[in-house]
């Protein structure tokens, strides 16, 4: 049996015009995002990325309401919880954002660009990492065990707290490097071009070597969100879907919370606790099972209670 169908045989028995749904729906706005609503560079200001905000997060739950109709209680709160958790690890994107467009100078009205491609690139990424995952729990389910030791070492890491720096130097950057050895990159910016032609020959400009960091960023993070989404949901439609409407969403919200992102200083910490909690919730599942209700609930909470903690308590000077 070729991989492609060993993938195929554990994901759940839907009709195929769900799976095609979905993506010519995701399709339909992406091209409606950049090709209409963002056909002129321009600073996103925090009104319109407040609305884009609204926009997705709605799309998600009226998707979320669909499921529930479609396919009972169970699904759609899987889905909800899975959806919460890794716009919850978008955060930590969100900051790297910051980080890479910071070093780089990248001029606010071509940073929704580099976002754009980088984003359609990490659903792709995200898409292949969840079904083949799913897949490999399907056939190896002490793979579980490994996830969710994974999950707990990653909570415990995060809450500790840490002087490391996320390097986001291009010298130190394998992907750079090799893309640098194969194709010619120019120190000329061009706009808001991925190449341009000099000296007779076709060259990257410095903001597709933006776009490649975040990429490889953004392959980083989904180590910590492959084994979430799946300590969640072993369902391939529901963990797939929840991970691109969060993804598809972390532009707008880049563009909110740039600038006030240290408000939410314990923010951290409750993700840390709620990937903890997944972690252990993966390691126990064969002697002890954890609803998804209550999983739920405890990921609501300890949201809440992070944001609220973050809002009211005062920073010490």
């Amino acid at each position: 049996m070729t991989p492609v169908l060993a993938i195929v045989d554990t994901l759940p028995a839907l009709p195929w015009w769900a799976w095609a749904g979905f993506f010519v729906f995701i399709s339909a706005m992406l091209a409606l995002d950049l090709g209409v609503l963002q056909r002129e560079a321009h600073e996103v200001k925090m009104k319109e990325a407040l609305g884009w905000c609204a926009v997705w997060v709605s799309l998600a739950l009226s998707f979320n309401g669909l499921i529930w109709w479609w396919r009972g209680a169970e699904p759609a709160q899987e889905f909800l919880a899975a959806y919460i958790v890794e716009l919850c690890l978008s955060v930590d994107n969100v900051f790297v954002f910051i980080l890479v467009f910071s070093y780089f100078k990248v001029a606010p009205r071509y940073q929704h660009r580099v976002l754009f491609w980088g984003i359609l690139g990490a659903v792709i990424m995200r898409a292949v990492f969840i079904l083949v995952g799913v897949s490999v729990i399907a056939r190896f389910h002490w793979v579980l065990y490994i996830f969710g030791a994974f999950l707990v070492y990653t909570g415990i890491k995060m809450a500790l707290p840490s002087k490391e720096e996320v390097d986001v130097d291009p010298e130190h950057n394998f992907a750079v490097r090799l893309f640098r050895r194969f194709f010619p990159v120019t120190t000329k910016t061009h706009g808001g071009d991925f190449f341009l032609e000099e000296n007779g020959r076709r060259a990257a400009t410095p903001l597709f070597i933006v776009l490649i960091v975040i990429e490889t960023t953004d392959l980083v993070f989904a180590l910590d969100s492959l084994p979430a989404v799946l300590a969640i949901t072993r369902d391939g439609f529901i963990a797939l879907t929840s991970n691109v409407f969060a993804i598809l969403g972390l532009r707008s919200l880049y563009f909110a919370l740039n600038g006030v992102m240290q408000l939410f200083r314990y923010l951290k910490v409750g993700l840390a606790l709620i990937l903890t909690f997944i972690g252990i919730k993966m390691l126990i599942e064969s002697w002890v099972h954890v609803s998804i209700g209550v999983s739920l609930s405890v990921i609501a909470g300890v949201l809440t209670t992070s944001i609220l903690a973050s809002l009211l308590i005062p920073e010490k000077k």
